[in-house]
């Protein structure tokens, strides 16, 4: 159980900090999409992959006062800030893991908005199909996202710059 906990805090250590949750579960789900060996279940909601899983993670790591999580309002709406503390990392420090850097791909991720990580982690999410049917599916599930073609041709180029060489 720890070892999930364990590689969440990882990731916090090389984020420093992630502002949204939102942005946050669309950054686990890529980083997994991207054989980063994260193990939440994901399925899809309202806002693209979601993982109840590591909802709960989070919520434990910031009881345990491994990460903070900072509520911040916004002009109509709030928004949240993870930070790793010493204690996270003095956790972290006990667990010898076996986890590749995600360094690179995590400041990536981080330069990109909750929108177009969204779309990415949408269009991953149906990644079994053509770029055609992905577009068709992105259309229909996301209607009122008003993807553009533009939009949709940076989320495949991400998605190819992001990906590590196997």
């Amino acid at each position: 159980m720890l070892t999930d906990h364990a590689k969440l805090m990882q990731f916090f250590s090389e984020a420093k900090e992630v502002t949204g949750r939102k942005k946050l579960q669309k950054m686990i789900y890529i980083l997994q999409k991207c054989n980063f060996p994260f193990e939440e279940k994901y399925q899809f909601h309202f806002y693209g992959p979601y993982s109840e899983e590591l909802s709960l993670r989070v919520e434990e790591l910031c009881n345990l006062g491994f990460i903070t999580e900072e509520k911040e309002e916004k002009s109509n709406y709030f928004q949240y800030r993870y930070d790793i503390t010493g204690d996270g990392l003095d956790f972290l420090h006990q667990f010898q893991m076996d986890m590749p850097d995600m360094t690179g791909q995590i400041a990536l991720l981080k330069e990109k908005s909750s929108r177009f990580l969204e779309l990415v982690s949408t269009v991953l999410y149906f990644d079994g199909l053509s770029r055609d049917e992905v577009i068709e599916k992105v259309h229909t599930v996301k209607p009122k996202q008003n993807y553009t073609e533009l939009e949709l041709d940076e989320a495949f180029r991400f998605i190819s710059t992001i990906t590590p060489v196997q």
